[in-house]
């Protein structure tokens, strides 16, 4: 029995001929293809173009339609059409390089003077190079001793990533349920999900002491596999199947949760999580999930 899909394209522009090629691809993988058109949901000055086609194929020939999508010009995703048509959704998103546009780890060590050098750290964590909790615990040694003000001037340097307030909103209109989870901190974190109006979010704690930081955290780091585990733990409570979730990421931190969720969409990731991932967006915009998702 043939497994139902959507095909969904995104880029820039599209054109006819964009549409045409990526037809030929799914049928020459053994798929039928419906047509291609745009969501009506797309504003018209919208600063990328989406289409969407029904996909019916054998569950076995999905890995290799996937890849026939894969070899086209613009970019291209295979989703679950169970996803895409589900009345309730759970959407949870990393928090640094993808519901911001920034990392405040880096954002902070500007102020003690070592950004270059935790810089680097993150990047290589973000590969997935180097364990995640360990480098959390040598990139934030080096705060200890920064004033509890300095926390105040980060907030304010926070810029959301494009798309994103439209993104939270379009899954909240619908219904749905969006969470976020982050490696970074709490005390970053937590005006800017109430702002927002997001429904569960979970971040680490920076240790302070007499209006300093003491370069430390408190409790358990949240790395990979809590990452995941905040997933299950935040479907399960709104009885939300994990394959009618969207995870969005971009580092190596994300990939057990991006794993773990029926549509795992790597956000201007790093090579490792794009490789993962079932869907990668390599434009600005995050509100381009909410196609992905069919919201």
């Amino acid at each position: 029995m043939p497994a139902h899909f959507a095909a969904v394209l995104y880029a820039r522009s599209l054109t006819a001929d964009d549409a045409a090629a990526a037809t030929r691809a799914l049928e020459g993988a053994g798929a039928a293809v419906g047509p291609f058109e745009a969501p009506a949901a797309l504003a018209d000055d919208a600063p990328y173009a989406v289409l969407a086609a029904e996909v019916k194929l054998d569950a076995g020939r999905v890995a290799s339609a996937r890849d026939a999508l894969a070899a086209l010009p613009v970019t291209a995703a295979l989703v679950p059409a169970a996803l895409r048509d589900a009345e309730r959704k759970l959407l949870i998103m990393d928090v640094d390089s993808t519901l911001i546009q920034q990392e405040v780890i880096e954002l902070l060590a500007d102020y003690a003077g070592k950004k270059a050098e935790v810089t680097a750290v993150t990047e290589a964590a973000m590969r997935g190079e180097l364990d995640f909790a360990q480098s959390l615990h040598a990139r934030v040694a080096t705060l200890a001793g920064l004033p509890e003000s300095v926390i105040a001037g980060v907030r304010g340097a926070v810029v959301l990533s494009l798309g994103a307030r439209d993104l939270v909103e379009a899954f909240h209109a619908g219904g749905h349920v969006v969470c976020v989870v982050s490696g970074g901190f709490s005390q970053i974190l937590d005006p800017l999900a109430e702002g927002l109006g997001l429904d569960h979010w979970r971040a680490n704690d920076l240790e302070i002491h007499d209006g300093a930081l003491t370069g430390r955290v408190l409790g358990e780091v949240v790395d990979r596999s809590v990452k995941e585990q905040m997933l299950r733990a935040w479907a399960g409570q709104h009885g939300i199947p994990l394959e009618h979730c969207v995870a969005v990421g971009d580092g190596a931190n994300d990939l057990d949760m991006l794993g773990a969720a029926g549509l795992g969409v790597a956000f201007n990731a790093k090579p490792k999580v794009r490789s993962e991932a079932d869907a990668a967006i390599d434009l600005p915009n995050l509100d381009v999930v909410r196609f992905l998702a069919g919201v």
